[in-house]
């Protein structure tokens, strides 16, 4: 648990022989943060070793882990990727390929997979093609990668998107690929534009940079602003900023900076311990904030607590106005696919209307992008995206009584 260069320095990266390996950097969704829910998930089986990295959630995880457990399962950790672990060990099938595509047909829900069978490497997605995940090659060698910019940065050739639907075999030199399953709609995240995704990665086959400039130009369209500088909150909310700016031919300033060495606030466990990040995360630059009317961007607002501090903030610091914008619009409903969005009466959205969401950050206006716009600005069609964290309009039903209980 922890950064990757806290738990693997030089010394112990050279120890690690082998010609196939398995590594995620995960944050929890489904389960709990602790050190049994690491991934790669490891065990061994009457079909050999196996090691599972998973991104995404399973909307079946409880139907599955019952049917399981009544055939004798014992379970280890409360991830829903260890059910994957556990098909693969009751799979009646000799073949290990049609173990694997057995085994993933069972599952519903959002996944890209990386999967460590014995010798071979396994990649899958489902269906609606939620999570990214790509194919790249090294000297030779495949790679697996939920980003194209892990390819960038080790100098790897960056070969294809593994498509919705799709199962690579991945063997010595060889490489499978199969499309096993019935097709079904698309269904992209969205928020990995908005948000999630590292701004120097392709995903869906589009760049995220270019995606969050257009978003930000977009909202300046629908919501200008007299002020006298736009500024971002750094770093997600940097490249809409950016093309709000260029659109609405305000300059653009950082107004606060960023400390690089602390991590993404709406993951931390606790509110405690998020209002005390967001504190020393971001330091306002009074001498460019004071007696100025100031536009900040932001990318989204989850429960507007973080949102208020910030405001309170620039207000600190000399801002004479603070007008907000968020490039997309507002968060109802939470995210049963990867996200970890709480519960909806968690959402200051699900229960607020702007006017009131306004008033508790302490804004002097506040303005979200519209859905329409929203999709208008992406380098797919609309029919593409998943949007239910918007809408509600979930694209698959989950079998999760608990579920049912957070969305009411």
């Amino acid at each position: 648990a922890g950064l990757v260069s806290d738990v693997f320095d030089e010394k112990l990266i050279r120890t690690l022989r082998g010609e196939l390996a398995v590594g995620h950097v995960r944050y929890s969704t489904t389960g709990s943060s602790n050190i049994k829910n690491t991934q790669p998930f490891y065990v061994r089986a009457k079909i050999g070793d196996i090691a599972i990295a998973h991104n995404g959630n399973l909307t079946n995880t409880v139907v599955l882990r019952q049917e399981l457990e009544d055939k004798g399962a014992l379970f280890q950790t409360t991830m829903d990727s260890e059910l994957v672990a556990h098909l693969l060990a009751h799979s009646q099938k000799k073949d290990q390929k049609e173990t694997i595509i057995w085994s993933l047909s069972k599952l519903e829900g959002a996944y890209s997979l990386v999967l460590m069978l014995n010798d071979m490497l396994i990649g899958a997605r489902d269906t609606f093609g939620w999570r990214p995940l790509c194919l790249g090659k090294l000297d030779g060698a495949h790679i697996l990668a939920s980003e194209t910019c892990v390819l960038d940065l080790i100098g790897a050739e960056y070969i294809r998107d593994i498509q919705p639907g799709e199962v690579v075999f991945i063997h010595k030199d060889k490489i499978e690929s199969v499309a096993p399953f019935k097709k079904t709609s698309y269904a992209f995240c969205i928020f990995e534009y908005i948000y999630f995704a590292r701004p120097d990665s392709s995903i869906f086959g589009h760049n995220v940079y270019l995606a969050r400039k257009q978003l930000g130009r977009q909202l300046a369209r629908e919501f200008p602003v007299k002020a006298d500088l736009v500024m971002p909150i750094p770093d997600s909310g940097t490249y809409a900023a950016l093309g709000f700016a260029e659109q609405a031919s305000i300059p653009f300033e950082y107004g606060m900076i960023r400390n690089h060495y602390i991590g993404r606030t709406f993951i931390q466990p606790s509110q405690d311990v998020r209002d005390f990040q967001v504190k020393i995360k971001l330091n306002p630059l009074k001498e460019v904030l004071r007696n100025k009317k100031v536009a900040i961007i932001e990318d989204s607002i989850v429960r507007g607590t973080t949102s208020k501090m910030r405001v309170r903030a620039l207000r600190q610091a000399g801002a004479k106005e603070v007008h907000m914008r968020v490039s997309c619009p507002p968060l109802k409903y939470p995210c049963f696919y990867g996200i970890d969005f709480p519960t909806k009466k968690e959402l200051i959205a699900s229960k607020h209307d702007i006017a009131w969401i306004r008033d508790f950050i302490g804004a002097d206006s506040l303005e979200y992008l519209s859905l329409k716009g929203m999709l208008g600005s992406m380098p797919l069609s609309k029919e593409h995206f998943c949007t239910a964290c918007f809408t509600g309009h979930y694209p698959v039903a989950t079998s999760c009584r608990l579920h049912k209980e957070i969305l009411e």
